[in-house]
């Protein structure tokens, strides 16, 4: 949360990164543009007579000087300018004849020798003066009759803001491959893909993790399975098992690459209830959890049966990495934000009271304080789809962590009042938004994750 990156101008900012970027441009030169440049005679005809007028004040300062220069260029490259030498010539490779003691255009040096006279100072930078301005003109000419080339890995920066984040990750979906048309079948619609349906290959294997290592919850409690089967049947659940505790437990696994949703919650619950005999605990476990799928578990009321979310480790995503050990931290139990919201006049206040954590070995829930709170953010007017956070508070972040790294990392000064407030856990009054609702999202010190929405009633 206290990393900052460069922010690029969206083309159309209403419509947010699906408007694309507006990119860098440069002219695309080719040789063509410039043959085919009607500019160019033009500008040579207006500028050059400029050149001639001082290369013949720079030849007249030199002539009759006791000195001489190679020729670096052109039909006479190598041989000696004598500027001594009146009345000499020197053939040209086209059968013309130059003066042994004048200068031409292009055999005039860039940097004035040491050895020329203080007189030819002058006219020397009057010349490159002249020729640099006639190039300056032909430069843009031919830029600005080029085709422009726009530079897709160059966006423009926004140089009055800056992006602030954490860390993210990018995830790669295997590219397709191509069937005959004898072997195609019809397309599938994208919410009935593998992607999303929580249907996948792996399942077997999170099943074996999970049998192993167990699910582990605060202050080294573990929930540990005795055996765990496959359901027959079932489609949204997907694993039921005996815990050391005797109670009878199934498992929902989430889909590999998306959150788990709400439809399925509702399904693998109404799958549950049909099972005789009824769990006693429904597991959810997954690497992301909607937040309307992580609010129905947490508020359903089941009478009898718990319902408890699992962190899943993102290392089961690469398994040929993941060692095979018991003390893999594969599963983690998620508590449920235990959050208080209050009215203050026309303004609303949240305060946070820490995690209510699941005891496998009391088999109750408890609360787990304030202390273990590294960060938590409020979204003041959620609406339903995703938490936008407008207050980020960092409870346990020490002197150099927290606001004040951000503070270091954007070069900003900072209001030490509200950088007080912003350390603890009760938030800024605010007043309610359209939505009429409030969404707190906390991490602990494990980085796990819970989300509590809550209706301004």
């Amino acid at each position: 949360m206290t990393a900052s990156f460069d922010y690029f101008r969206l083309r159309y900012p209403h419509e947010g990164l699906k408007g694309g970027f507006i990119y860098r441009t440069v002219p695309h030169v080719m040789l063509k543009s410039i043959a085919s440049n009607p500019d160019i005679d033009t500008i040579y005809k207006d500028k050059h007579p400029a050149i001639n007028s001082a290369l013949a004040t720079l030849n007249a300062a030199l002539k009759g000087q006791k000195l001489r220069y190679r020729s670096p260029q052109g039909g006479r490259k190598g041989e000696w300018v004598d500027f001594s030498a009146s009345g000499k010539t020197h053939k040209l490779a086209n059968s013309e004849a130059a003066p042994a003691d004048t200068l031409l255009e292009w055999e005039v040096p860039f940097d004035l020798p040491e050895n020329w006279p203080p007189s030819a100072a002058e006219p020397f930078k009057a010349f490159h003066s002249a020729r640099q301005a006639m190039q300056a003109a032909m430069d843009a000419s031919i830029e600005a009759h080029a085709e422009q080339e726009t530079l897709y890995d160059k966006p423009e920066k926004d140089e009055t803001r800056l992006r602030i984040t954490g860390p993210f990750s990018v995830e790669a979906v295997p590219a397709p491959t191509v069937l005959s048309l004898d072997e195609s079948t019809p397309p599938v619609e994208a919410d009935a893909s593998v992607a999303r349906s929580g249907e996948t290959s792996r399942q077997a294997l999170w099943r074996g993790e999970l049998l192993k290592t167990g699910i582990r919850g605060k202050g080294g409690a573990m929930l540990k399975f005795t055996e765990l089967e496959a359901i027959p049947g079932c489609k949204h659940l997907h694993a039921s098992g005996s815990l050391e505790t005797g109670e009878r437990a199934v498992v929902s696994f989430g889909p590999e690459h998306a959150a788990l949703e709400q439809k399925q919650v509702e399904r693998a619950i109404e799958e549950a209830q049909m099972l005789v005999p009824r769990p006693k605990i429904v597991v959810f476990c997954a690497f992301t959890f909607d937040p309307e799928a992580a609010k129905d578990i947490d508020e359903m009321n089941w009478p009898g049966v718990t319902l408890l979310k699992a962190q899943m480790n993102t290392d089961l995503l690469t398994e040929d990495l993941k060692k095979a050990r018991s003390s893999n931290q594969s599963f983690w139990l998620m508590g449920q934000p235990d959050v208080d919201l209050r009215r203050e006049g026309d303004e609303w206040r949240v305060e946070v009271n820490g995690f209510d954590y699941f005891d496998p070995r009391s088999g109750e829930l408890v609360s787990g304080g304030k202390s273990k709170i590294a960060m938590w953010s409020l979204d003041t007017d959620y609406d339903g789809r995703s938490l936008m956070p407008h207050q980020v508070f960092f409870p346990m972040a020490g002197a150099k962590d927290g606001w004040n790294r951000l503070r270091k990392t954007i070069r900003a000064e900072l209001d030490e009042d509200l950088l007080e407030q912003f350390h603890g856990t009760v938030s800024l009054p605010f007043k309610a938004g359209e939505n009429r609702r409030v969404a707190v999202k906390i991490v602990d010190d494990r980085g796990i994750e819970s989300l509590k929405i809550m209706g301004l009633e």
